[in-house]
């Protein structure tokens, strides 16, 4: 898993993360906002992956 080159408009996060689960960047956005409107560290999650997801190598592709 990384974290997206082409998808990002912070970290990449979830780019990546729609990339894994083959979703459209968008609605993973629109998911992890969503999940972040509720109680829980979802901020602390992405800041954690956003350090441990490494960055897509170059000419990486998706599927």
């Amino acid at each position: 898993m990384y974290r997206s080159r082409e998808h990002r408009i912070l970290a990449g996060v979830c780019g990546g993360l729609a990339d894994k689960w083959g979703l459209p960047p968008t609605l993973a956005r629109i998911l992890w906002l969503i999940l972040s409107l509720f109680p829980g560290p979802m901020w602390v999650v992405y800041v954690v992956l956003w350090v441990l997801m490494p960055e897509a190598p170059k000419g990486y592709r998706t599927s």
